[in-house]
Order: structure tokens, then C-alpha cells, then sequence
């Protein structure tokens, strides 16, 4: 299976496809961070116990196999820490949504931004999608960083548009168009 190794000093990052066998390994990850991945995001509670794990990992191979998203995988020193993703994927429409989730343990090491970069280098470069969006909640001020980090634009916020855990948040929409992408690269 490829892996890309993720520079930046970390001789031991790489991104490479998470896929369902991956489901005992990604479930004892999600379940190390599972407080602080679940903070903004219901990743964490998409993945409630083994099975749950296996399925969700299923449904993006099915997503994969649509060619209307991906799973990628962030190892660190051999252990899964985190991840990106193609949550939607339209060729055909070129657009996409870019998200990400990360362990405590390896924040701050710009493992995500990195990630990040070579998802949109491929799906701008490769499949011509012209938009890539990133949402995110207002509050998450890393995700916030990271988009900025990518060279996107905050394009607006959706005013308590996502309910979570009993709350309702507003929601940041941020995006890099093809040019924009090409150009700051």
C-alpha cells in the first residue's frame, strides 16, 4: 500500500488510505482521543465500538468506490493519530469538502496542514476540481488555523446552522478556488 511521507521534520509522518481493515487500529485512536476529537466534531461518536468503526470506514470505501469521497489515514512513528478527508467529492461539479480530526497528542506539529495540502494538490491538479471547502464551527480555532494555513478564504459563517451535542454553533465557511490554490503554491 503507498504512503506519502509528510516532511516537515517528522521522518515518521505519513498519510495513506484508511480503509476497513484498518477498523481495530482506527477504533483504539478514536478511542484514545475520543474527548478531544468529539470537542466540534461527531467523528467520535460515529465510532462507538468496533462495528460501528468497521461500518463507517465501509462507507467510505463506498463513498471511494463513487468517487464521491475519501479516508486518509496520519501515522506518526507507526501509531494512527489522525486523519483528512474528502467528506463530499463532486468531479463532475468541481467541488469538494476537505475536513480533518487530529489526537491531542499530535497537535502542533502541522501534521494536518500538511495532510491537507496533498488532498487538495490531487484533487485540484488531478481531477480539476476548481472549489475546495472547509467547514468548520467558530470555535474551533485549530481548524480555524488551518484553513488559514491552506491559503482559504472565510467566505462566511452560517449563523447557528449546526447542532451538536444539544447546541447549536455557527458554522465558518472557508474555501480555496484552483487559481488561488495554484498560485499560492
Amino acid at each position: 500500500m503507498f504512503a506519502i511521507h509528510l516532511g516537515g521534520g517528522d521522518e515518521n509522518a505519513v498519510l495513506r488510505p484508511l480503509e476497513p481493515w484498518h477498523a481495530e487500529e482506527y477504533f483504539a485512536h478514536i478511542d484514545r482521543g475520543r474527548e478531544y476529537i468529539g470537542r466540534f466534531i461527531g467523528l467520535a461518536a460515529a465510532a462507538e465500538d468496533l462495528d460501528a468503526a468497521r461500518a463507517f470506514l465501509q462507507s467510505y470505501a463506498d463513498k471511494q468506490a463513487a468517487d464521491a469521497g475519501r479516508i486518509y489515514g496520519i501515522w506518526l512513528d507507526g501509531t494512527l493519530v489522525g486523519g483528512v478527508l474528502f467528506r463530499l467529492f463532486d468531479a463532475k461539479a468541481g467541488t469538494c469538502e476537505v475536513g480533518c480530526w487530529l489526537e491531542e497528542s499530535a497537535v502542533g506539529r502541522g501534521l494536518v496542514t500538511r495532510a491537507a495540502r496533498v488532498l487538495i494538490d490531487w484533487a485540484v491538479e488531478e481531477r480539476g476540481v476548481h472549489r475546495v471547502e472547509w467547514l468548520v464551527s467558530s470555535g474551533n480555532t485549530a481548524s480555524i488555523n488551518v484553513a488559514k494555513r491552506l491559503g482559504m478564504t472565510r467566505d462566511g459563517v452560517r449563523r447557528e446552522a449546526h447542532a451538536y451535542r444539544g447546541v447549536r454553533h455557527d458554522q465558518e465557511i472557508w474555501s480555496v478556488l484552483a487559481p488561488e490554490w495554484r498560485e499560492s503554491r
